[in-house]
């Protein structure tokens, strides 16, 4: 007798139980997917930012010997004793920094780069631009 009742039941899933786990299925990959996104633009950010720091810390450097800046980066990977190994490029499009000087001799600098996270905290800093992702930084002096 028990053994008709079970023949006439169908094994498997119900539509209810299917839609539920599809659900929290779609929801944790909401929460996740957007972080694994967006993970290698901003590690280019802190690489960008990172370059930008080291390029900062040799050019200061050239300051305190030479009394100027260079006129170029590449300056700072001459001489008898260079700054800097290599310049580094931006780790997407392998383009060079943006380096400005001002004053004859140079007295001053600009360093630009553009973040691909408009939202990172670091665009709030002088002359940087959160509309465009550019970040900016400048000479101590």
């Amino acid at each position: 007798m028990l053994d008709s009742i079970f023949k006439n039941k169908r094994a498997g899933f119900s539509i209810l139980e299917i839609v539920v786990v599809i659900v929290v299925v779609a929801f944790f990959a909401m929460l996740i997917i957007p972080g694994l996104i967006s993970g290698p633009a901003r590690a280019r950010d802190a690489t960008r930012k990172n370059d930008l720091r080291l390029i900062k810390s040799a050019l200061e450097n050239y300051y305190n010997e030479a009394g100027t800046y260079p006129a170029n980066l590449s300056d700072l990977e001459k001489g008898a004793s260079p700054q800097i190994k290599k310049i580094s490029k931006d780790p997407k499009t392998g383009k060079d920094y943006v380096y400005v000087t001002t004053g004859n001799p140079p007295s001053t600098f600009m360093l630009k780069a553009t973040l691909e996270n408009k939202n990172d905290k670091d665009l709030k800093l002088k002359g940087s631009d959160p509309a465009t992702g550019l970040y900016v930084v400048y000479s101590n002096n």
